[in-house]
């Protein structure tokens, strides 16, 4: 299905809609050209120094966080609703043991403005250049947020990148509803 271009906001309920409930894929390309998936359901989008921002907090313990560290821009992608066990399986298996792509039959496809591909299956793209990246520290959190979230002190590295693309396809709202 062809992609149209779009506004970053044009299918923002959905996509916040998407990741609170079971997530969008983050795509960050490794230095040997291959692809990984990490799903992930927090983010938020706004405006920070005047540009479009997508902020996503990722731990250093993850496989993709060190692919991140070196690529400098991701893809996100949200997936029709019959994908939804590909975004389960890239939530809970690491890239370090599994070519996630391979195993859930996914094909990465050329970006339009960044280096790391996006899955060609997905409904809603956004394509996102690193600008900035913080450390959350622990002592600025809130006593039952740090106990639920951060128990053994894996806290997150929150990226903010501009969106410097975004296209979906014509039917998005059909197909991440589901039947």
């Amino acid at each position: 299905m062809a992609k149209r271009e779009a506004h970053y906001t044009d299918y923002l309920p959905e996509i916040l809609e998407v990741a609170s409930r079971e997530g969008v894929l983050l795509v960050v390309e490794g230095a040997d050209g291959r692809p990984n998936a990490m799903t992930i359901g927090w983010c938020t989008v706004g405006v920070i120094w005047g540009k479009p921002i997508l902020t996503a907090l990722v731990r250093p313990s993850r496989h993709t966080y060190g692919l991140l560290e070196k690529a400098g821009d991701f893809t996100v992608n949200v997936m029709p609703a019959d994908m939804k066990e590909a975004v389960n399986f890239c939530g809970t298996k690491s890239g370090r043991g599994h070519d996630k792509f391979a195993e859930m039959k996914m094909t990465a496809a050329p970006s339009r403005a960044v280096a790391s591909p996006i899955i060609a299956e997905g409904v809603i793209h956004y394509e996102c250049r690193v600008l900035y990246k913080n450390d959350l520290p622990d002592d600025v959190l809130e006593g039952p947020i740090r106990d639920a979230f951060y128990p053994q002190g894996d806290y997150h590295r929150i990226y903010y990148a501009e969106i410097v693309a975004a296209y979906a396809d014509e039917d998005v709202r059909e197909r991440i509803s589901g039947p």
